[in-house]
């Protein structure tokens, strides 16, 4: 059975969450620059939806090769929220603003809020009261998310910024929500069944987009899908939500700081874009907010939802394992 609170984790098994939450950070710095390339050739839904698709053909054949029990009734939910929050709202709402003029390093740094976002859903779905300084330096950061996408806007926030906020406040509910469940069952499976919630929406509407929509593939634009579709939309849910389960959502989600600017040095070396005095300035001070928020004082008003199952019933829902 899984530890339903890092807290009470040992340091070792912390410290190895925080490591494969970081292998994720790793996976995902490369999205928006690999979208970006995908749009060159092809229809922003069709890479929003088809890459989610293409991994629930890999997640089917995973599951059917370790005889995967189904989740329980009780879990479909939140699987659910998983689904909604990074198989359709983050992916859709990412590429769209690509597609809507934001540039890779534009969206690196208004998505930089997401550790921020994903720390406080957590705190509420855990049921804990974060501090003062908690709620100031989550302000502070987004404040200042806002006064860059208004700058950049000429004024205002333009349709591609709001666009990006919400896939903000889709993946901070998809992180939470999976973390959550991660402790229930293996980190792979919580993805893996999401895709397979998904797949009566996903599918059709993919073979739809396919044969409705101009496509030019290249090896270029293929390698970009490719990528989204297997290591955005499925291997790196492994390690992230692994991650997030062992360390604690809160606590994890700190090392999605470096995820901006290892996505604005993967921009400007694979995609030419130009990383400005004011995108760096930003950029430093989300990190600096959301960093703030990860040191605050949280008390905890309510435990989380406990494992009321004994080892051996774990083991025969199938909720620990590969």
């Amino acid at each position: 059975m899984r530890d339903n609170d890092s807290a009470t984790a040992p340091p070792s098994k912390a410290l190895g969450g925080l490591g494969l939450a970081a292998l994720g950070v790793l996976v995902y710095s490369f999205t928006l620059p690999a979208t970006a390339v995908g749009l060159d050739g092809l229809d922003p839904y069709l890479i929003g939806i088809g890459r989610s698709a293409v991994a629930t053909v890999v997640a089917a054949v995973a599951l059917l090769a370790v005889r995967a029990r189904p989740p329980r009734r009780d879990q479909w939910p939140a699987l659910a929220a998983v689904g909604a929050g990074v198989i359709f709202g983050f992916p859709l709402l990412s590429t769209l603003a690509l597609d809507r003029g934001a540039s890779s390093a534009h969206s690196a740094v208004v998505v930089g809020l997401l550790p921020a976002a994903t720390a406080v859903a957590a705190v509420l779905r855990a049921g804990e009261r974060p501090s003062r300084a908690f709620w100031l330096a989550s302000m502070g950061g987004a404040a200042c998310v806002t006064a860059f996408a208004v700058v950049r806007g000429a004024g205002q926030v333009t349709g591609a910024d709001l666009l990006l906020f919400g896939s903000l406040a889709a993946a901070a509910i998809g992180y939470t929500e999976g973390g959550r469940l991660a402790r229930e069952m293996p980190g792979w499976r919580v993805i893996s069944w999401a895709l397979i919630l998904c797949a009566p929406i996903t599918f059709p509407a993919t073979g739809w987009l396919l044969a409705t929509t101009d496509q030019h593939w290249t090896a270029r634009t293929a390698s970009a899908f490719g990528y989204v579709a297997l290591f955005s939309a499925y291997l790196g849910f492994f390690a992230w939500y692994e991650g997030l389960a062992r360390a604690g959502i809160a606590r994890a989600s700190q090392v999605q700081l470096a995820q901006p600017v290892l996505t604005m040095a993967w921009a400007a070396l694979l995609l030419g874009d130009e990383i400005d005095s004011a995108t760096l300035l930003a950029a430093l001070g989300v990190l600096v907010c959301v960093a703030l928020t990860q040191r605050t004082r949280v008390r905890r008003t309510a435990p989380a939802a406990p494992l009321l199952v004994t080892p051996e019933k774990a083991v025969r829902e199938g909720r620990v394992g590969v």
